[in-house]
């Protein structure tokens, strides 16, 4: 069950995700909650569901070649994959919460860089070879600004798990993820943001910064 805990370990998850060069600008703080209310009507074929069918065709890919590429490869080659699937300055801010517009655009980039290696950090570490998993996009759905796409994942010979992204239209039109959901109902940001949330509360941003700095060099070799 390896691969199904890294999206319990995604905000983020949380590309995934935008590059950390996009928080030169600071982002504007943000909303409540990521809400996703569904309509009947679905497809396989739409753009959406297009990104998530290649992330997973790439995430598959480097599973295989997972034990000659080790932690370190595994690592640089799903960096630009995450970063241009998920928005991860936007999940940044989210999981971030409130405190995020208080944050200087210095410390704001230091939480994307700090998000971003962990995220990558733990598909690197989870998905570490190809033992058989099937990934299937079932349809996505358009929401409240923006389109959920609903998926499973089936390790070998373990029951499939729901996986639902939500996606939304970045500056350029492109869908990128900015939630997932377990079992169609989990928040990972919402997870993410109690427990960022009470970091920041007790010892700063600084000290957020340097607990996810520190949970991707533990996922690392040793």
């Amino acid at each position: 069950m390896k691969c199904v805990k890294i999206f319990a370990v995604l905000v983020l998850v949380l590309s995934v995700m935008g590059s950390v060069a996009r928080a030169e600008t600071p982002i504007a703080p943000a909303p409540a909650a990521i809400a996703p209310t569904t309509v009947p009507s679905a497809t396989t074929n739409g753009p959406a569901s297009a990104v998530i069918k290649n992330f997973y065709a790439q995430l598959q890919t480097v599973m295989k070649q997972g034990d000659q590429l080790g932690y370190a490869g595994r690592f640089k080659k799903l960096d630009p994959i995450i970063k241009s699937t998920y928005d991860l300055p936007t999940m940044t801010r989210f999981a971030v919460g409130l405190v995020w517009s208080k944050a200087t655009p210095d410390e704001q980039k230091q939480l994307i860089s700090a998000f971003s290696d962990f995220s990558i950090a733990s598909y690197a570490s989870r998905f570490t070879k190809y033992n058989g998993e099937e990934f299937n996009v079932l349809g996505e759905k358009p929401v409240d600004g923006g389109v959920l796409v609903e998926t499973s994942l089936k390790p070998k010979d373990t029951d499939a798990v729901k996986l639902s992204y939500l996606m939304k239209a970045d500056e350029k039109g492109s869908y990128r993820i900015v939630d997932v959901f377990l079992d169609g109902s989990i928040s990972e940001l919402a997870t993410r943001r109690a427990e960022f949330s009470s970091i920041v509360a007790h010892d700063g941003i600084g000290a957020l910064v340097n607990s996810l700095g520190e949970k991707s060099k533990q996922m690392g070799p040793s």
